[in-house]
């Protein structure tokens, strides 16, 4: 055996192995790794450590047995054990978590619950479309991949396959596992980087930014007929709502009977429901108000505003194949309503912050921080504006002109 570092050889741990010995004889290979040959000839690989210094007690971990652990991969582990003692850290407890990890690894279904347990789920409105997405395009395929060992490749497939039908919901799906595999980094639950360079183009495309604002005909088309008999009563209820609050549809299709205060007459959509993560105040407008009570004595029993809870691709749907039950000649959805509420209003010479705050939307700059004002009254008023506009549209006075504010 040669002196120094790396004494062994796989020629000498071969003849040492199975010889019999009168007692436990232990052979360094250098750097605080040996091997004991026992009585009956087995070889175990043992790491001597001192924490502490010269004056400290050495102490001895097992790293496996010889040929099951290879001399190659024996001083793999040494090396490995020494540069934890120059971070500061035990081997010993640095080898039994490397272990367990190993044993019982952290699966990428794992990290992706824990995000939706922990954060999602307290966070997020929409955390069943996330629960639904994940069970459907990444649970089958790699959910039970170490997420360690699950390379870039591995989510590229199954984002490919969301491309091949829906190019931006794959890109949606890229951002939200993004979000979640950072969250288990941050937290120090788990740590995978392999999706930290793709970028939605990677994936899919981005959602194109619309700009299909309704027509006054056309609004007028909506107004009348989401007050009448031509649809079941649900979308008859979600469609009406939606042209008078401004409001987003999961906001609606979530709504409890107990967000709808018919005292101060105030519409509080609470921060789980909301996209933002904060509160919405909407005051609710005279006009409308025999109809929410209505609609609140009709559902009591289930607690829901509408009676039931649809899923948001049956009323998606429902919304794309609007415009051609009302015989309109270009496409729109639902989501358009609240640019045709915020344009309106705005023309209307209602103030833009009271707009965004009607449309459920953050105030920028200092007025985030400084300004905790709900501006109820100025929101009253600008919504009972907004259902006499709707009136005044519908009408069959064919020589009114609505004119703008002047600016």
């Amino acid at each position: 055996m040669a002196g120094g570092t790396n004494k062994l050889s796989d020629t000498s741990l071969r003849k040492m192995l199975g010889r019999e010995s009168p007692g436990d004889s232990f052979y360094a290979d250098g750097d605080g790794l040996s091997v004991k040959l026992s009585r009956s000839g087995v070889l175990t690989w043992y790491f001597t450590f001192r924490i502490g210094g010269r004056e400290s007690t050495s102490q001895r971990i097992k790293l496996g047995n010889y040929p099951d652990l290879s001399l190659k991969a024996a001083r793999e582990k040494r090396e490995q054990c020494r540069a934890w003692l120059a971070e500061g850290k035990n081997p010993k407890h640095q080898l039994s978590v490397t272990t367990q990890e190993t044993l019982k690894p952290v699966t990428v279904r794992d990290a992706l619950e824990y995000w939706i347990r922990e954060y999602a789920t307290h966070n997020r409105a929409n955390v069943e479309k996330h629960i639904e997405q994940l069970n459907k395009h990444i649970f089958p395929y790699i959910g039970t991949y170490p997420l360690s060992m699950c390379e870039t490749r591995h989510w590229l497939e199954c984002f490919a396959r969301v491309r091949n039908e829906a190019p931006v919901a794959a890109g949606y799906l890229l951002q939200m596992c993004k979000q979640a595999l950072k969250f288990c980094r941050v937290h120090r639950y788990a740590v995978s980087n392999v999706l930290d360079d793709l970028t939605i183009d990677d994936v899919g495309r981005k959602q194109n930014k619309r700009d299909r604002e309704h027509t006054r005909q056309e609004l007028a088309d909506i107004w009348r007929e989401c007050s009448g008999l031509k649809f079941k009563p649900y979308y008859s209820a979600l469609l009406r709502l939606l042209v008078v609050f401004g409001c987003r549809t999961q906001e609606l299709r979530l709504s409890r009977v107990t967000e709808w205060d018919l005292n101060d007459w105030v519409w509080t959509v609470p921060k789980e429901h909301s996209k933002g993560g904060e509160k919405i105040l909407r005051p609710i407008p005279v006009d409308i108000r025999p109809f929410i009570k209505q609609l609140l004595e009709q559902h009591q029993s289930t607690g829901l505003l509408l009676g039931e809870i649809k899923k948001p691709e049956a009323v998606s749907q429902w919304g794309r194949m609007l415009y051609k039950r009302l015989g309109h000649s270009e496409p729109w959805t639902l989501h358009d309503l609240r640019r045709t509420f915020s344009t309106t209003l705005n023309n209307m010479g209602i103030a833009p912050h009271v707009v965004e705050q009607l449309l459920g939307h953050a105030l920028g700059g200092v007025m985030s921080v400084y300004n905790r004002s709900q501006y109820l009254p100025e929101k009253l008023d600008a919504l009972n504006k907004w259902m006499q506009r709707l009136d005044v549209i519908t009408s069959d006075i064919s020589n009114v002109t609505i004119l703008e504010v002047a600016r």
